[in-house]
């Protein structure tokens, strides 16, 4: 079955402090069986890490290993959120009250009819309304 990740089990991946068992199963999945993004999902991990370093949270050396470690990953972006998915991914930011960023890991899922890998708990929520298996 097809995996979504989104960014929140993806930082917990970069800060030992936000791992958890699950998440680290979830890295060995991702590691043995990929995964698919949206294509957001690049950019809002490096703006988590970017303000990770600017609040020296981690170095710049730090946050390089952490985007290196993540693009060896087998994750592959999905782009349709910039041109037909992008009516879902509104309809779903309606319907559920999400950011129009957390519809398009939903709308993915969905389209897929894969599982959503998240800890986001509005995206969860939402999620397992419309009928989606979340993890962990």
């Amino acid at each position: 079955m097809t995996l979504v990740v989104d960014a929140s089990v993806a930082l917990a991946w970069c800060f030992d402090d936000e791992a958890t068992p699950e998440t680290d199963r979830l890295l060995d999945r991702v590691a043995a069986q990929g995964a698919v993004v949206p294509s957001l999902w690049r950019l809002e991990v490096a703006n988590v890490l970017v303000m990770a370093e600017r609040r020296r949270r981690i170095t710049a050396t730090e946050l390089q290993a952490r985007l290196d470690r993540l693009d060896r990953l087998p994750i592959r972006a999905d782009f349709e959120a910039a041109g037909p998915a992008m009516r879902g991914i509104v309809q779903h930011a309606r319907a559920e009250r999400l950011t129009a960023y957390d519809a398009a890991y939903l709308e993915l899922a969905l389209r897929l009819g894969g599982e959503l890998a998240s800890l986001d708990q509005d995206l969860r929520d939402a999620s397992t309304r419309l009928g989606l298996t979340v993890v962990p």
